[in-house]
């Protein structure tokens, strides 16, 4: 591929999936990376839940999430940071836990469900290790802000509403990945 002045060498495109939401969250996921300078990606990944866990436990979202890359050597390798954006829905409730950090009391969830939306923005840093011609191991974290409007519900299963059109102001993690990356 030839720019302007500039050759492009290597991969262009690559395709991946998130190991940590496939195998602890339950939740399918894929993204696509596309190049578009020598040390510039764009990686759009999305998700979807849509299982019930049990009777008394959801864990139902989509998720969309699309990032601007810098890589600091060459692209699909070595260490990288991100602007990423974020936005989908949630069902979720019955979710045994103790977490509450930085204003967000995610133990809630253990006895009520919320159901909303949010939207929201980051910064990330990670790092891609090559396995082989074609095949990557990407690491990364990120943080941000995150904005949401809820309903919420007195238990996983219930239907009776007891607040409406709530909002949420949340900053902390807002990305972690492990991905499987293969390059094109």
């Amino acid at each position: 591929m030839v720019w302007p002045g500039i050759k492009v060498n290597g991969q262009n495109v690559a395709v991946k999936t998130n190991l940590l939401y496939d195998i602890a969250a339950y939740t399918a996921n894929a993204g696509v990376e596309v190049g578009l300078a020598p040390r510039w990606t764009l990686d759009l990944s999305a998700n979807y839940n849509g299982w019930t866990l049990s009777h008394d436990r959801k864990w139902k979202h989509w998720l969309l999430q699309p990032e601007a890359r810098y890589w600091f050597c060459d692209r699909f390798a070595g260490h990288f940071i991100g602007i990423h954006a974020l936005g989908g829905q949630y069902n979720a409730g019955g979710l045994k836990n103790n977490i509450s950090f930085l204003g967000t009391d995610f133990s809630k969830l253990s006895d009520y469900r919320y159901q909303g939306w949010f939207i929201g923005s980051g910064i990330a840093y990670g790092y891609a290790w090559i396995l082989g011609r074609h095949w990557n191991l990407e690491a990364e974290i990120g943080i941000g802000y995150v904005y949401t409007r809820y309903d919420s519900y007195p238990c996983a299963s219930c239907g009776k509403k007891i607040a409406e059109d709530k909002a949420h102001h949340y900053f902390g993690p807002t990305k972690a990945a492990i991905n499987l990356v293969y390059t094109f």
